[in-house]
This record gives structure tokens, C-alpha cells and sequence, in this order.
């Protein structure tokens, strides 16, 4: 499935199930592990959960299935690894605490070179 085609189909997925404060980041040239990730939140373990196990299985159905997924039995902090796309859904007070918005938008710091002079 074309990556722009399972992002939409996340989004459509999130937008379904009511997720909340939905936010997509490009992460490519800054990590070798996905090119988009997404943060959403759910209202309670329970909808968390069903976010994350519905996004799973509609991207099964379309031909994408997950790679593989983490924490879904707790709810607090689901994760759906979708090769091109990974998705992270989280109770608010986990999201606020974790902040990957913040995390993945921060600019690289490259360190200083100590003088080299002799």
C-alpha cells in the first residue's frame, strides 16, 4: 500500500473512532524507523485500546498488516507499528507526560568539535 493511501486510512480510522487532538509528524531524515508518525489521544484504557486494535485490523484488511504493537492490553500507551507509519495513542495525562510532539519537532543538536589546535 502506497504510504500516503495507509496514512489516510489511519486518519480516516483515528477521525472514526473519535480519537482525539490527532497530530501527524514527518520524522524522515530524522529516523531510520518510520517517515510519519502519529499521536493521538483516547479518553479512557478502554478507547485506547479500541483505537488501536480498529487501526490495526482495517490496515490488515487493506493489505498492510501491522509489524507489530505494544501495550495495547494496558491502554494507557498503545503503539501500532505500521512500517511507514507508526501510530501512538495515549490517555492524555501519558501523552502530556511523554510530550512527542515536543520530542520529535526539536531540532537536531549537533556537539562542537573541541579545537584541534596544537
Amino acid at each position: 500500500m502506497q504510504l500516503e493511501k495507509l496514512r489516510q486510512l489511519i486518519l480516516d480510522t483515528l477521525d472514526d473512532m473519535k480519537a482525539r487532538d490527532v497530530e501527524v509528524m514527518d520524522v524522515r531524515g530524522k529516523t531510520a524507523v518510520t517517515d510519519f508518525m502519529i499521536v493521538a489521544s483516547g479518553t479512557s484504557d478502554r478507547h485506547v485500546k479500541a483505537i488501536a486494535e480498529t487501526v490495526a485490523f482495517r490496515a490488515k484488511e487493506a493489505g498492510e498488516a501491522p509489524l507489530g504493537s505494544e501495550g495495547v492490553a494496558e491502554g494507557e500507551w498503545a503503539l501500532v507499528d505500521l512500517n511507514g507509519v507508526v501510530l501512538h495513542v495515549m490517555l492524555p495525562k501519558v501523552r502530556d507526560f511523554y510530550n512527542l510532539e515536543r520530542l520529535w519537532s526539536a531540532p537536531s543538536i549537533v556537539p562542537k568539535l573541541a579545537s584541534q589546535s596544537a
